[in-house]
């Protein structure tokens, strides 16, 4: 494995992915193993439990582990949240040589100067992404090196995240044995998953609905125009129907995967499943148009959420490649005639496979995984290093394993087999003392 290895981690409300891929020859991405768990510490995309966070996160990393043979230490993390807000920004960056031709440095040295730029308190800039680019008074111009002038400017799209809300992701991450290379934007990632190249070109809304949160980010031109939050997602659907059917929680949710549906007039009247009783007590009978109703009465409200902020951003008349429906609620029946219902704008489902080229598993490429695999992408694209001296295979000599593993670490006993297995085991097992 001489090529890059990069990892994804996808914090999620209802689960915590690790997706760990390589590029290939062709720049196409091969998803080397995959790892899943329960997300318990996290609510509305945003860490509420650090210890149980931390739990879900080494579960999940363990298992990606031991898919792809490779020894887990950096990872591109994803971060979404209701704190998360996006603004327009101007930067301008005067040359002392006109003559030089404009270099990667002096782009970086632009994009430097919006990160210092003066926030709200308590919050801090994520990514300052270029737009169009202006020479002296040429403008309209998307990459500018290589051009001679003496005036730099560039229209930014800005995203910014709460201070304490980026700490508790890099403090988990950190007590899992962990570092963060990068946090990266979920939509961004999951946009860079299910999205063509020619649909960013004839614009595009890209709406990944999770488990706590929906988000939109909206392309036109090849270029990032918009993104935003909204605070609700797949689990608020399955609070409306535990209280709508008087039912627990758990069977809520196994009915909203099984048997919803987005669209109640799908539905008929006869069509009745039985859920069972408490202890001692008779089965409930439940309408699936019922149920239909309910998810459908919160799904019109998230995507009126997403329609506002479509028109919101001024590119509503712009957008030829339609909506992109994308995450775990995406795989709701029923969800792309509701969507095109209710906006008028041709409708598709994401899937996460349009730059992987194989994965172990094919059967985990689905909507949900879109964020992971979109972080791996992303990552891969934005690595200049190679990154085989922290994420490499496990085969690795101990002595070069002991350079990086925390003092702290603490080996526990492991079912697997492979003495290299056992040893690896260390890193991820950290308790603090």
């Amino acid at each position: 494995m001489n090529s890059e290895i990069v990892v994804g981690l996808d914090i999620g409300t209802t689960k915590i992915a690790c997706l760990v891929g390589r590029k290939m020859e062709n720049n196409k991405i091969e998803i080397l193993g995959i790892g899943k768990s329960e997300s318990i510490g996290v609510t509305r995309g945003v860490v509420s439990n650090i210890e149980k966070t931390v739990q879900s996160i080494r579960a999940a990393v363990e298992e990606a582990e031991r898919e792809s043979g490779v020894n887990i230490r950096l990872v591109n993390v994803g971060i979404a949240g209701q704190h998360i807000k996006s603004l327009q920004h101007r930067g301008m960056r005067t040359r002392r040589n006109v003559e030089e031709e404009i270099s990667q440095v002096d782009i970086d040295a632009l994009v430097e100067d919006m990160h210092k730029l003066v926030m709200l308190p308590g919050e801090e800039i994520i990514h300052a992404l270029p737009q169009e680019y202006t020479v002296d008074s040429e403008t309209g111009i998307k990459d500018p090196i290589g051009m001679c002038g003496s005036r730099l400017e560039a229209n930014f799209h800005i995203i910014t995240g709460q201070i304490t809300a980026i700490k508790n992701i890099y403090k988990c991450v950190t007590k899992a044995g962990l570092t963060v290379h990068e946090l990266t934007l979920e939509p961004l990632g999951s946009a860079a998953a299910v999205l063509s190249q020619e649909e960013k070109e004839a614009g595009v809304v890209l709406v990944d609905i999770g488990g706590g949160t929906t988000d939109v980010a909206i392309f036109q031109d090849g270029i990032i125009r918009h993104t935003a939050v909204i605070p609700f997602g797949g689990n608020i659907i399955t609070e409306d129907i535990k209280h709508g059917c008087t039912i627990m929680r758990n069977q809520a949710e196994l009915l909203k995967v099984k048997f919803g549906s987005a669209l109640a007039t799908e539905n008929k009247d006869n069509e009745i499943v039985c859920i069972p009783g408490l202890k001692g007590r008779e089965p409930k009978e439940i309408s699936l148009k019922n149920l239909a109703n309910i998810i459908q009465a919160r799904m019109d409200e998230i995507i009126e959420h997403v329609y506002y902020e479509i028109r919101n951003s001024g590119y509503e008349k712009q957008l030829i490649g339609g909506i992109v429906l994308t995450g775990g609620g995406s795989q709701l029946k029923h969800m792309k005639q509701l969507v095109e219902y209710i906006t008028g704008m041709d409708c598709r489902i994401g899937y996460p496979n349009e730059h992987v080229v194989k994965a172990k598993n094919e059967n985990l490429l689905i909507p949900a995984m879109s964020t992971g695999v979109g972080l791996v992408i992303y990552g891969l694209e934005k690595f200049t290093v190679t990154p085989s001296s922290e994420n490499q295979p496990m085969e690795i000599p101990s002595a070069e394993r002991k350079t990086t593993t925390p003092s702290k670490d603490k080996q526990r006993e492991t079912k697997a087999s492979a003495g290299f297995l056992n040893r690896i085991k260390e890193f991820f097992d950290a308790e603090e003392e």
